[in-house]
């Protein structure tokens, strides 16, 4: 969501912190593999560049987007909850990725109730829309 928001190079970085996400607790599950396959299809000026491989360390990846203002960080956490919310397990891993990710990117935990709350919005705009589709 939003990724539209993101400059070419913060598109490659987000990719970058998205596939760790996926690859964090594991083999990446079928729905992991389609979000982010959803992602890059929203990222379009980018999807011919990417590899699926990490081009930096995680740590410099973050420290990149620490010194981007407020709407990037904002835009790049909203999209790491998406994935990891999108396949409904519960993963210790993923969360303290996240915790990681909002201490660095200095996100309160007003704001990160608030980005959680649209990715809630957003999926049972989807189950909704499906349900009245199919009857």
């Amino acid at each position: 969501m939003f990724l539209s928001l993101l400059n070419k190079k913060e598109m490659l970085k987000f990719l970058d912190l998205a596939i760790y996400m996926v690859d964090i607790d594991g083999e990446p599950t079928e729905v992991e593999k389609r979000v982010i396959t959803k992602m890059i299809a929203e990222l379009d000026q980018v999807k011919d560049e990417y590899s699926f491989r990490l081009t930096d360390t995680v740590e410099n990846t973050i420290e990149f987007f620490t010194g981007s203002n407020s709407v990037v960080r904002n835009v790049v956490y909203l999209n790491l909850v998406t994935i990891s919310m999108e396949d409904d397990l519960y993963n210790t891993s993923e969360l303290l990725f996240l915790e990681k990710i909002q201490k660095k990117f200095e996100i309160s935990n007003e704001k990160r109730r608030e980005l959680i709350s649209i990715v809630y919005a957003y999926r049972d705009l989807r189950e909704k829309s499906m349900r009245i589709i199919k009857n």
